[in-house]
């Protein structure tokens, strides 16, 4: 019989393994599944046991990390790194880092004092199931957890480690996601023009997509031509997969999006539908995504993985 901790270490990565089976199926994205039940292995390992001193604590840090999501930001960690070359284990840090400062923003965001949002990833927010003091303290932890866990990896240098380092700080901070996070409760219930849209969505999201690749790159020991080759990728990507996420908000519902759809509407958020309209959002989206993946063609047949991440990222439905 399985104990409490080996049950509750099974739990996310049956979790995960029922994503993929949404949004990775297809026989071709079989090797992107691995990698993700790969990743949900370590990410585990990586978070604080639920019984550690203090357990309320460490407790809200697995719900909010290990709960059922997409995983593409560690996934792109791990197929950058594959892209140029190396293996994509190497990357399991800096996908860990990655995915903790996501979910350090997701618990943020999600708060009253933001955008009081009540569910994610189909269940309660981290709020909800604890309590406002321990979901804001989850989330910091979680984010000295990324670095804490990016400064301990084996990098191919001590440059490449340092690079890394800062690459992650710069994209959490307030020039990017911080700073994007600041602009969209601004810009609530105001008229924001596409361009304001578009700088708002490169900070929340395109610059942690962007941290992915980077990271991932500098973990497969990328030349300086292909570093800046995945960085703008990720820009891209970025933007493309918050402009479809825009607008499966508005038609989405809460069994297939995992939240509630059309709160963005409701609550007058600055989305680039609102901005330009369903049909030019639809056309700059496909763009984007096509733009990105002739980025991938151009890394060569070591990029394949990537290459079918993106291809899921924009056929996605939920």
């Amino acid at each position: 019989m399985l104990s409490p901790d080996a049950r509750e270490a099974r739990r996310p990565r049956a979790a995960a393994r029922a994503t993929s089976e949404g949004w990775l199926a297809g026989a071709e994205r079989a090797p992107l599944r691995a990698r993700l039940d790969r990743f949900e292995r370590y990410f585990a390992g990586v978070l604080p046991a639920a019984k550690e001193t203090p357990p309320a604590l460490h407790a809200a840090m697995r719900y909010a990390a290990l709960g059922p999501g997409k995983r593409l930001r560690p996934l792109l960690a791990l197929t950058a790194c594959e892209a140029v070359g190396g293996r994509y284990e190497r990357a399991l840090p800096a996908a860990a880092a990655v995915e903790l400062v996501h979910a350090f923003s997701l618990v943020h965001d999600d708060l009253p004092a933001m955008d009081d949002d009540d569910f994610r990833r189909g269940r309660p927010t981290t709020h909800k199931r604890f309590d406002e003091a321990t979901a804001l303290l989850a989330g910091d932890a979680l984010l000295a957890l990324a670095f804490e866990t990016l400064a301990r990896a084996r990098a191919a240098s001590p440059r490449a480690a340092c690079r890394a380092v800062a690459l992650l700080a710069q994209a959490a901070g307030s020039r990017v996601l911080v700073g994007g996070q600041v602009l969209d409760l601004e810009g609530e219930g105001r008229r924001v023009s596409g361009s304001g849209v578009r700088d708002i969505h490169l900070r929340k999201t395109g610059g942690l997509i962007r941290a992915a690749l980077m990271t991932g790159g500098l973990a497969g020991n990328a030349s300086p031509g292909r570093l800046r080759a995945l960085g703008a990728m990720g820009l891209e990507l970025g933007l493309a997969f918050q402009i479809h996420d825009d607008l499966l908000n508005r038609r989405s519902s809460l069994a297939r999006l995992g939240k509630r759809a059309g709160t963005d509407d409701a609550r007058g958020k600055a989305t680039y539908p609102r901005a330009v309209g369903d049909d030019r959002a639809r056309i700059e989206a496909g763009r984007l995504f096509v733009s990105a993946l002739g980025r991938v063609e151009r890394l060569g047949i070591r990029a394949w993985n990537l290459g079918h991440l993106i291809l899921a990222v924009a056929e996605r439905d939920r």
